[in-house]
Order: structure tokens, then C-alpha cells, then sequence
């Protein structure tokens, strides 16, 4: 019989709560057994022991996860600011991790979460769904088989709802980012411009206490160059405006014969253009096949959880690892690091603060 794992959740209500729904996707998984919850808040712990069914009920984490000693820990909290306490000490009992996006705050904390858990042997998988999504992977075919042609280059956006800029570019951004690697490779420099309220970001516009314990936040208008292997460019921008409903989030590929446009969700929406010139030709929804899932957000969870209880039974690196996610920190810094320089810089950066904390 496969075996069935023991899951430890950490939430923390008020303060990042469980992401988005990280705990009831363990509840539903067929290989999973949820045998303690933990959460400082006193309401918000009673009620995640009745949503999952546990009686073992924590209001500190370090303790449940010292005395459980879980297979899997569940870093759900959707702020980032306690991320790396949390992995560290689940790192500590040997228990990899399944845990909410983005990674974390800055690189150097991303840098210590993977070194701890390659010193403790254990796995490390971020929330960037569509890293393992079967819709995304069809559509990744369809693109070595020359659907649009030779890849171009690559635009990618963020939501640019209320959090346009900075904030955006750290919470969403990382989806694109991950999405920008996934076709082009790890970016090899990077060049970027940061606005605020119309003017170059200057120090007074720079917040060390960003939303959702993000720390170091700055700009509303964010226009980055990535340069790709092979000569491929990439293209990332979040800019405050009047249109806030979300709808460009996620990456344009551009081809010798077409576009594909692929919109970031737990069901991600594929759409193709087979106009070479760019313009002009009706766009269509790309036919995926019947039983292709995922066909909502629970079975986007399962496949990744699937994945990474695959990945510790075959000792490999989980598709939405923890080195992945870093990149997409990394992309994300290398922003604010050559603005700040003035000049296209280098990735991965030399320099591992946060490059707005000086």
C-alpha cells in the first residue's frame, strides 16, 4: 500500500492566515494524514481544528512540530516575514516542506531556508502552481512543436490591481517570473527602472515595512529587461493605473509565427494568435485535451503535492523546489539592485541583501 504521511499545518490567523487554502488541500490528499495544527491565534486555531478534523492543536509551532515530529510541515501563512523561522525549525525535526509564495522577503533568508534543509536532507516545495500544472506543460509542448514558431521574446505582467509595483512584483510577480523561466532558462542579467507617483524612486519612497511582512518595498511603476540564454529577452512590468481587474496577469510568448498567451490561475487560460505580424488575427482558447487537468484550485494542490511526495521517494529536486522559487526572488531583486546601480547587472547578484535596505 502507498504510504500515508503525517502533516503538520502551520497557520498563522490575522497574519498571513493559511495562503490560499494550503491547509484543506492537505486535508483532501489521499496520502496525507493531518495529525496537528498550529496557530498563535487562539479563535482563529480552534476554528482550523474544526475545518481539518484534529484534536492535536498548537499555539506554537516550534512545540508541535518538536513533539509530532511530521513528515511534512505546512508553512501556509501567506506574509513572509515568519517564513523562514517556520522552515527552519521544521528543517530542525526533518520534516520537509510544502509552503506558501513568495519564498521569502530577500535572499538571504531564501539562501538560509535551502541550506538548512540540504544540511537536514529534506524537501522544500513553493506554491507556484503552475510550475507543475498539466494545462501549462500541454501548452509547453505545443510550443517545441512549433505552434508559434521560433520564440522571440517574452512580456510578462503582474496583476497591477491595488498592489501595482513593488508589492505586486514580489506577491504575483513570482508566478510570471517562475513562468518566464520555465520556457527561457535562468536569466542572466538584468535591467531595470523604478517609479513612484511619477518620479524616479527616490529614498523617502522606499518602505522597510511593506504589506504582508514583505519588508523593503518601493515603486508603482516597475519596468524590468531580463537577458535570457541564446540572445532571448524578457520583459516584466506592474504599473498603477485605472484598470485593476487583473486580467493581463501572467506571460505573452512571442513567436516567428504567432502568440501565446498564457493567464496566470490555478487553472491557468491558454490563448493563441497565429498573426506573424502580432496583430490582426482573432485570438483563439488553445484545445486541451479531454481529462488534461487541473480543473480547480484543490487538484492544482494535489498535483503538487503529488509531486513532491514523488520527489523525497526518488530522492530528486521537487518541480517547484525551493532553488526555483529563490530565482524568482532573485528575478525580483535583480529589479531594484540595477536600478539602483544604474546599469545592467549580473544574476545571480553577488550582493545578497536586500538591495533597498542600504
Amino acid at each position: 500500500m502507498p504510504k500515508t504521511y503525517r502533516v503538520c499545518i502551520i497557520g498563522r490567523t490575522g497574519r498571513g492566515n493559511y495562503g490560499h487554502n494550503l491547509d484543506t488541500a492537505w486535508r483532501t490528499h489521499p496520502r496525507a494524514e493531518i495529525v496537528g495544527v498550529a496557530d498563535d491565534n487562539p479563535e482563529g486555531l480552534k476554528k482550523a481544528g474544526e475545518r481539518l478534523s484534529v484534536n492535536a492543536l498548537y499555539p506554537d509551532y516550534r512545540r508541535m512540530l518538536g513533539e509530532l515530529k511530521p513528515d511534512f510541515a505546512v508553512v501556509a501563512p501567506r506574509w513572509t516575514d515568519c517564513h523562514l523561522a517556520m522552515v527552519l525549525a521544521a528543517a530542525e525535526v526533518r520534516a520537509s516542506i510544502f509552503m506558501e509564495k513568495p519564498m521569502a522577503p530577500s535572499l538571504v533568508e531564501c539562501d538560509r531556508m535551502i541550506d538548512a534543509c540540504d544540511r537536514a536532507h529534506v524537501k522544500i516545495s513553493v506554491a507556484h502552481n503552475m510550475r507543475t500544472c498539466p494545462i501549462v506543460d500541454y501548452a509547453e509542448q505545443k510550443l517545441k512543436d512549433g505552434l508559434i514558431g521560433d520564440l522571440q521574446e517574452i512580456r510578462g505582467r503582474g496583476k497591477e490591481d491595488r498592489r501595482a509595483g513593488g508589492e505586486d512584483m514580489m506577491v504575483l510577480g513570482t508566478h510570471v517570473f517562475d513562468l518566464m523561466r520555465r520556457f527561457a532558462g535562468d536569466p542572466e542579467w538584468v535591467f531595470g527602472r523604478v517609479c513612484a507617483a511619477g518620479h524616479e524612486l527616490r529614498k523617502p519612497d522606499v518602505n522597510p515595512n511593506g504589506a504582508e511582512g514583505l519588508g523593503y518595498l518601493g515603486g508603482d511603476n516597475i519596468a524590468v529587461m531580463y537577458g535570457f540564454p541564446g540572445g532571448l529577452a524578457g520583459y516584466f512590468a506592474s504599473k498603477r493605473s485605472s484598470e485593476v481587474s487583473g486580467v493581463r496577469f501572467g506571460v505573452d510568448l512571442y513567436g516567428s509565427k504567432g502568440v501565446m498567451a498564457i493567464r496566470a490561475a490555478h487553472v491557468p487560460e491558454i490563448w493563441i494568435s497565429s498573426s506573424t505580424r502580432w496583430a490582426g488575427d482573432a485570438w483563439q482558447r488553445l484545445a486541451i485535451p479531454p481529462g488534461t487537468g487541473p480543473r480547480s484550485e484543490r487538484e492544482a494542490y494535489h498535483i503538487m503535492i503529488d509531486d513532491l511526495i514523488d520527489a523525497i521517494e526518488k530522492d530528486r529536486e521537487p518541480a517547484a523546489g525551493g532553488r526555483g522559487a529563490r530565482w524568482t526572488v532573485e528575478m525580483a531583486m535583480g529589479a531594484y539592485a540595477s536600478y539602483k546601480a544604474g546599469a545592467r547587472v549580473r544574476l545571480p547578484l553577488a550582493a545578497r541583501e536586500h538591495p533597498l535596505s542600504a
